[in-house]
């Protein structure tokens, strides 16, 4: 019998192209890939292992799936991904419902851990994790058709104090150019329409093979690759954000108006303490800069509450900072220490309790500057990509350049004369706190 195996991903968009090779791979094995895990007789659980919350559904997830051995058909259970990666032992000791598991440097070698188990040993492959995957590797793309999610490159050499990134991902690593490329047209050939770049840190790219920052020139390349119609770009470190790559952003039509640039907290002290690039002065004035050039853009950002030595003060000139800079999409986590970083020996934690109440004060202030920015598309004609038909309100939902793929807000859409997956001109009419409304045109 053909074995049927199921792909579980948690985590980042990284990990989902990670899945989405392993499924290549074992398509290409001739294992048939399924969509529900009780009808799976091997399980591949693909981990994110970066915060405390995150390690904590992972190992929930793991337990789960591991009482389909009971209910369902599973044979074997494998592990994968950044909780592997960093603990591989602890893993394979105190949880025997693992069947195998492989790290993040390894998972192109999915295909031997899924054999071996299958054949009653308990296989381990985790290793450096300093693997790139480039074109030629098979992948199934599990987005809908029209987008998908490009990995421009891996790790990161930043080493701020609260990642434990370098130590599951490894030292940072550009893709070449002429894979990236090759891989876009690719998808393109297959129906993409939008392409979202990714990596760590994405304004770094090309530094390690070029010699010099690469990512306009990346922008620009991808954005010819016929039936690309969007390039978002993801996770813009802010240190390294030239003025030549605002530039490509204001001027390149595919380009999406959309910077999701992590700033993590706004005060000096704070920021120093994190490993940071700048200061808040530095924040400022680029921020200035990218919307002075492109005065539509949507900026996303996030920051981390409840840093170590984070007093009252900083808290409270952080909310300021956030009124002020008036940021399109804020996203808050509270501070998770993190084993073999170095912000664990900072003193001057702060009480759990206090994080959370600072977490939850910020997202409300962050309301109300998305209340106050909810209009000003109001009037105005944008495209919009169609994603969905809402049959209840007879209205097509969609996303405009300005919102990203699951995090971001939605358009729906009256009159639209549009496919799935096609691109709509709508004249915006509503706005809501998050969402949009208008007509087709």
């Amino acid at each position: 019998m053909t074995e049927r195996v199921k792909v579980v991903t948690l985590g980042c968009e990284k990990n989902l192209v990670d899945s989405e090779i392993m499924s290549g791979l074992i398509d290409a094995r001739g294992y048939h890939l399924v969509d529900q895990a009780d009808d799976a007789t091997v399980i591949i659980v693909n981990t994110c292992g970066f915060i405390d919350a995150a390690k904590e559904e992972s190992v929930n997830t793991i337990l789960d799936m591991a009482e389909f051995k009971q209910t369902g058909r599973l044979k074997a259970l494998i592990v994968s991904g950044c909780l592997t990666q960093r603990y591989k032992k602890q893993l394979m000791e105190e949880m025997p419902e693992i069947d195998g598991i492989v790290g993040t440097g390894d998972f192109h070698h999915i295909t031997d851990i899924v054999d071996e188990a299958l054949r009653g040993k308990r296989p381990v492959k985790v290793g450096n994790p300093a693997f790139d995957y480039d074109q030629k590797l098979p992948r199934l793309v599990t987005t809908p058709r029209y987008t998908a999610f490009v990995k421009i490159a891996e790790g990161c050499d930043n080493a701020c104090t609260f990642c434990s990134i370098p130590i599951m991902r490894g030292k940072f690593r550009s893709r070449s150019m002429e894979s990236i490329v090759a891989e876009v047209q690719q998808l393109a050939d297959q129906g993409v329409r939008e392409v979202s770049l990714i990596a760590q840190d994405s304004t770094n790219y090309g530094t390690d093979l070029y010699d010099k920052f690469m990512l306009p020139e990346l922008l620009n390349r991808v954005s010819e690759v016929e039936g690309i119609s969007w390039v978002r770009l993801h996770y813009a470190y802010p240190g390294f954000f030239t003025d030549e790559l605002i530039e490509t952003i204001a001027t390149n039509s595919k380009v999406c108006n959309y910077i999701d640039m992590p700033l993590q907290h706004s005060e000096d002290s704070i920021l120093k303490r994190m490993r940071r690039p700048g200061r808040q002065r530095d924040t400022r004035e680029l921020v200035s800069r990218i919307r002075a050039s492109i005065p539509d853009v949507a900026l996303r950002t996030s920051i981390i509450v409840g840093f170590p030595g984070e007093t009252d003060e900083d808290f409270n000139r952080l909310c300021d900072f956030v009124r002020e800079m008036k940021f399109d999409r804020l996203g808050v986590f509270t501070y998770s220490p993190e084993e073999d970083t170095p912000a664990v020996r900072l003193p001057d934690a702060v009480p759990d309790e206090v994080k959370e109440w600072r977490s939850n004060t910020l997202m409300e202030i962050q309301r109300e500057v998305s209340k106050e920015l909810s209009g000003k598309h109001i009037g105005k004609e944008i495209d919009v990509l169609v994603e969905r038909y809402d049959g209840r309100s007879d209205v097509y939902v969609g996303r405009s350049p300005y919102d990203a793929p699951e995090i971001d807000g939605e358009v729906f859409i009256s009159n639209c004369k549009a496919a799935i997956g096609e691109i709509q001109r709508v004249r915006i009419t509503h706005a809501y706190e998050f969402d949009m409304s208008g007509e087709g045109l």
